[in-house]
C-alpha cells in the first residue's frame, strides 16, 4: 500500500520488542550485532521515522563490556537495562560478567538471537553457512545457572508478554539477570496491530517478621561484644544512614568485609575496618548483612556461644551450592527495612553502652591514624599512597568502580553510592565497563575506574576507549600496575611458599611483564594518558587527568608499582 508516496510497512515483532523494553523503563539497548539483528536494525530505523519511544541504542564491540556497562547504568538508574548479542557465540562472551551480575543480584534483560530455525520457506530462513554451525540443542543451557529465568520466543504475537515477564522476573526480589532467545523468523514476522503493553507492578520485597525483629533487638541489648559484618547493601542506599544510626545507638562495631558497595561512612566512629578476621572470635553476637562469606572458616570461627544472625534479601544465598556458616536467626528483607525496624525497637530500650562506644571510637581513631601514617609518600610508590592520592584527587562526590587495587583504609568514602567493588564471583574485566555504563546513565557525575593491570587487560581496553570516544564518556582510569596477577601470586604463596613455588616468589603464571604502555591506549582514542613511576609524580599527574576529564576528555594514569 502506498500512502503519500511512502510504502506502508506492516508492524514487525522487533518493533514491539524495542517499544516494550522502553515502556518497562529500559533506558539503553547495549548491542553487539550479527546476522540475527536485521529485524532489530529495521525496528530502530522505523522507530526513528515515527519518533517512537525506544531505548537508546549503544553499539559495544564486545559482549563482556556490554554487560558491564549495563551493570553501571543500573547502579545509576535503579532500572534494568537491555543487552542483545549474537546467538550462541555472543552469549558465550557475556558469561564472565553475567556471573558477576548474578552474584550481585543485578537485574538485566539479556537477549540473543538464535540461528534461523528454518532452512527454507520462511522470511528470515537460513541464508549463510554459519546458520548451521551456530545452531545448538539448548542455547540457553550455557547461562541457565546464572540467570533467574530464560525463554525462547515461539510466535511473534507473544513478544510483548515475553518482555513483561522478563522484566517482572528480573525485578522481583532477589533481583537478577534473565535471558531471552529471539529467533530471526518470529522477530521479523509481521503483526496485524500493536499488542497491548502493560508493565506489571513488581511485588514489594518481603517485610521482616516482627517477632524476629523483637528477638534480635533483645539479643543486641544483651550483647557485650556485638559485631556487624557486611559487604554493603548494594543499591539499597537507604541502608547506609540506617546502619550508621543503629551502630551508633547500640555501639556496634561494623566491619565492611570485602566491600562491594559503601556500607558505612569511613569517618563513622563504629567503623571497624575491612577485615573481619581479628574480631570474629571476640564477638558474642554477629550480625551478617548481605555478606556471602563473612569470615573464612578454615582460618576463623566464632566463639562458643556466639549467636549468628543473617540479614538480607536472600540471607541463605540459596544459589550457592555449599555455604556452611552457622545461623541462629535469619531475616529475609531489604537491609534498610530491617535496620530501621531494629533501631525503632532499640530506641525504647535502656542500654548501657557508653563505655563500649568510647572504646570503639578510640579503636576507630587509632586505626585511621595508623592508615594516615602508612599513606605518606615514601621512596617507592605503595598501595597505601596510591589509594590516598586517588581519594585526594577525585574528592568525596566521585563515584569509584574498583577492581582490586584500591584500599579504602587509605581512600575514605563518606557518601552512599560513591563506591562499587568487584562482585563476589571475581570475574575480571568489569570495572572500566561498569564505569562507562555509569557515565552514560549519569553524565553529570565524575566517574573513576581503579584497576589492576590484569583487570584492565581483561576488560578489552581498546574497545573500552573506543566506546568512551564514540559516546562521549569521559571517565578517569587509574591503573595500579605491578606487572602481575597479584591474587594468583598471593594464593600460591599462601599454600606453597616453602615449596618449589617460593623459589621465584610465586611469579610463575602470575608475571605480566613486560607491561604495555597503557597510557598510549587511551591516547590512540584522543584521550589524555600519563605514566607515573615516582611518588612525587602521582598527585600532579592525577590532577591533570582529573582536569582533562572535567574538560570532557577521557583520561588514564598508568602508575608503575615496583615489584
Amino acid at each position: 500500500m502506498n500512502v503519500q508516496g511512502r510504502t506502508e510497512r506492516k508492524l514487525i515483532a522487533g518493533e514491539v520488542f524495542l517499544h516494550a523494553l522502553a515502556e518497562h523503563g529500559v533506558d539503553f539497548f547495549f548491542a553487539n550485532p550479527g546476522t540475527d539483528f536485521p529485524p532489530i536494525v529495521e525496528a530502530f530505523g522505523r522507530g526513528a521515522t515515527r519518533n517512537a519511544r525506544l531505548p537508546r541504542p549503544v553499539l559495544v564491540p564486545h559482549e563482556n563490556l556490554a554487560v558491564a556497562m549495563a551493570h553501571g547504568a543500573y547502579n545509576m538508574t535503579g532500572r534494568p537495562q537491555a543487552v542483545m548479542v549474537h546467538v550462541n557465540v555472543g552469549t558465550g562472551n557475556t558469561i564472565n560478567n553475567l556471573i558477576n551480575l548474578s552474584r550481585d543480584r543485578v537485574p538485566l534483560i539479556l537477549a540473543a538471537g538464535r540461528t534461523p530455525i528454518t532452512e527454507r520457506g520462511q522470511f528470515g530462513s537460513r541464508s549463510r553457512q554459519i546458520h548451521w554451525g551456530q545452531e545448538m540443542f539448548d542455547q540457553a543451557g550455557m547461562v541457565r545457572e546464572m540467570v533467574k529465568w530464560d525463554y525462547e520466543l515461539r510466535v511473534p504475537e507473544q513478544i510483548a508478554d515475553v518482555v513483561a515477564r522478563a522484566h517482572e522476573v528480573a525485578m522481583s526480589t532477589p533481583r537478577g539477570p534473565v535471558y531471552l532467545v529471539l529467533p530471526r523468523e518470529p522477530l521479523s514476522a509481521a503483526l496485524a496491530e500493536m499488542p497491548p503493553i502493560a508493565p506489571r507492578r513488581v511485588a514489594a520485597p518481603p517485610y521482616p517478621d516482627p517477632s524476629a525483629i523483637d528477638q534480635l533487638a533483645g539479643w543486641i541489648a544483651e550483647a557485650e561484644r556485638p559485631l556487624i559484618i557486611t559487604a554493603g547493601p548494594g543499591t539499597d542506599e537507604r541502608a547506609v544512614p540506617a546502619l550508621a544510626q543503629l551502630a551508633q545507638r547500640a555501639a556496634i562495631a561494623v566491619v565492611s568485609h570485602n566491600p562491594r558497595s559503601l556500607a558505612l561512612p569511613s569517618s563513622h566512629p563504629m567503623h571497624a575496618g575491612f577485615d573481619s578476621g581479628p574480631l570474629v572470635g571476640e564477638a558474642d553476637l554477629i550480625m551478617v548483612i548481605e555478606s556471602d562469606a563473612p569470615w573464612y572458616p578454615s582460618m576463623q570461627q566464632p566463639a562458643q556461644g556466639c549467636r549468628v544472625v543473617h540479614i538480607g534479601e536472600d540471607p541463605a544465598f540459596v544459589r550457592y551450592p555449599m555455604r556452611s556458616f552457622p545461623g541462629d536467626l535469619s531475616i529475609a528483607a531489604m537491609p534498610s527495612t530491617v535496620l530501621a525496624a531494629l533501631d525503632a525497637k532499640l530506641a525504647a530500650k535502656t542500654m548501657n553502652v557508653a563505655t563500649r562506644r568510647a572504646k570503639l571510637t578510640e579503636r576507630h581513631d587509632a586505626r585511621r591514624a595508623k592508615a594516615a601514617g602508612q599513606s605518606t609518600a615514601g621512596a617507592q610508590l605503595s598501595a597505601a599512597y596510591f589509594s590516598r592520592a586517588i581519594g585526594d584527587a577525585v574528592g568525596e562526590d566521585a563515584i569509584i568502580y574498583n577492581e582490586y587495587p584500591l584500599s579504602l583504609d587509605h581512600c575514605p568514602r563518606e557518601k552512599p553510592g560513591t563506591f562499587y567493588g568487584l562482585s563476589a564471583a571475581g570475574g575480571l574485566g568489569w570495572g572500566l565497563g561498569a564505569a562507562l555504563g555509569a557515565k552514560l546513565a549519569a553524565p553529570e557525575k565524575f566517574i573513576v575506574a581503579t584497576l589492576g593491570d590484569g583487570a584492565y587487560m581483561f576488560g578489552n581496553p581498546t574497545v573500552c576507549h573506543w566506546v568512551a570516544d564514540k559516546f562521549d564518556l569521559p571517565v578517569l582510569t587509574v591503573i595500579f600496575n605491578n606487572s602481575r596477577y597479584g591474587a594468583v601470586r598471593r594464593a600460591t604463596l599462601s599454600m606453597f611458599k616453602e615449596g618449589a613455588s617460593g623459589a621465584d616468589d610465586g611469579q610463575f603464571l602470575a608475571d605480566l611483564s613486560p607491561s604495555p604502555p597503557f597510557e598510549e591506549f587511551v591516547r590512540s582514542q584522543g584521550g589524555h594518558g600519563e605514566r607515573v613511576e615516582k611518588p612525587e609524580e602521582l598527585a600532579p599527574s592525577l590532577a591533570r587527568a582529573r582536569d582533562a576529564v572535567l574538560g570532557g576528555k577521557q583520561a588514564l594514569v598508568n602508575v608503575i608499582i615496583p615489584n
